[in-house]
């Protein structure tokens, strides 16, 4: 039997647009709980465990995710803020930066390229239609811009959007596993292929190994951006998959 007060406040929120913005809040303070307690386990990445229990909730309470994104959008107005933000730890690493800039673009258009076509080169092989190959091209860069994208190739924002959340998922997963088994212990490096690859999710990933990593992912996660927007028409066009 829920507690009386506990079901005022659930009756209170559930006609409320701060419906979205409790369980959201909620969810990833207890996400972040787990996580702590299990010593930073990477499988218990917050942003996963966040998602799932907000999942979860949304299902058992029946509430449609227009209701709760009344109350989520307070949030999603804040990543652009911290977004911006992230200017500050690489300004700190500025120093750096200025040494290695061409290593750097010619790395990130390595990424972006090679990411785009073997991702519509698997969806080929699957036999994944041309709208879900239009709207995998952009998978690896930060969801409002891989929307935008995928809606002026031709794709469908929505299912692209579902994809760059998997796609970040699995590099927090397994980003940093696969870079140390690569021997690669450079927190440079190790930030570029986080950003590049895994967007915002692996940039957050990265902020909680050194602040040095999270600073190039976040200047990786911001450029390969800006390249995979002014490069995806060129080559897909290049492959024919445009005209």
């Amino acid at each position: 039997m829920l507690d009386p007060d506990l079901a005022k406040i659930w009756v209170y929120l559930a006609t409320s647009p701060l419906l979205g913005l409790t369980m959201t809040l909620v969810a990833y303070s207890l996400a972040h709980r787990l996580y702590v307690y299990t010593n930073y386990h990477p499988a218990l990445n917050p942003v996963v465990t966040a998602v799932g229990c907000l999942v979860l909730c949304l299902i058992v309470t029946d509430t449609s995710y227009a209701a709760y994104f009344e109350g989520g959008k307070f949030i999603h107005f804040l990543l652009g803020p911290a977004t911006v933000a992230l200017a500050v730890p690489l300004h700190q690493q500025f120093a750096k930066l200025r040494r290695i800039w061409l290593p750097v673009l010619i790395a990130l258009i390595a990424g972006v390229t090679t990411g785009a076509l073997t991702s519509v080169a698997i969806a080929q092989l699957f036999g994944a239609s041309y709208l879900t190959q239009l709207s995998l091209a952009p998978k690896s860069v930060t969801a409002p811009v891989a929307m935008g994208i995928s809606e002026q190739i031709g794709g469908l924002p929505s299912l692209t959007a579902a994809l760059v959340v998997t796609t970040g998922i699995i590099g927090a997963l397994g980003g940093t596993q696969l870079l140390s088994l690569l021997r690669i212990n450079d927190d440079s490096i190790r930030g570029i292929a986080m950003g590049l690859t895994a967007h915002g999710i692996g940039t957050a990933r990265a902020f909680q190994i050194s602040s040095e990593m999270g600073a190039f992912a976040g200047l990786a996660m911001a450029l390969s951006a800006l390249i995979t927007a002014v490069m995806l028409p060129g080559l897909l066009r290049l492959i024919g998959l445009l005209v």
